[in-house]
């Protein structure tokens, strides 16, 4: 595995390396002592597994407050998504910036995602699969949402919004006072 690290710090595009042969080819999507040398010593408590059928789908841009913030670990294993994460880190450098990259089946790039961040994502190709590695459980009421197309954020993405759900859609802007999330 390769780590490259974002413009926003902590979080990471992970390459992974395949070893390739006529038969196919095999790797490593984890390895608890190359995830130590960027700083995870967490362990993954759930995987979840996700399907979109349409392009143009966006799903975001979610997180979840202390005491249950998370870690990601995300890779697409079918179709090709663009997935987005926001820094939402109270006194972070990076603070409101956002940072996105396609993962996709072919090229097989994960995404790191630290603690204090919004994650989302818009499928660029039908038939789009994820799998996640989250570090806490999902708890009702400590999640937390902003609207895919805030202002004070600007994400850019590369296609119309053709399908999205009613809760993402309702998501609210970010306060004009909005501090952050202290963890």
């Amino acid at each position: 595995m390769k780590f490259k690290e974002t413009k926003l710090a902590g979080s990471y595009v992970v390459d992974i390396v395949a070893a390739a042969d006529e038969r196919g080819w095999f790797a490593r999507t984890f390895d608890k002592d190359e995830f130590k040398k960027i700083g995870f010593s967490a362990e993954w408590v759930q995987l979840n597994h996700s399907f979109t059928n349409k392009g143009g789908t966006l799903r975001g841009m979610h997180y979840q407050l202390p005491p249950f913030a998370e870690i990601k670990l995300l890779r697409c294993i079918a179709g090709a998504i663009f997935d987005v994460i926001i820094d939402l880190r109270k006194n972070s450098a990076t603070f409101l910036q956002w940072f996105g990259t396609e993962l996709s089946a072919e090229n097989k790039k994960m995404i790191y995602i630290p603690e204090g961040f919004a994650h989302g994502f818009q499928t660029l190709t039908d038939n789009c699969e994820l799998i996640y590695h989250h570090s806490q459980f999902y708890k009702p009421g400590f999640e937390g949402g902003i609207k895919y197309d805030d202002p004070m954020i600007n994400i850019q993405w590369p296609n119309a919004v053709t399908n999205i759900s009613k809760r993402d859609e309702e998501h609210p802007y970010l306060a004009k006072n909005f501090e952050g999330i202290k963890i």
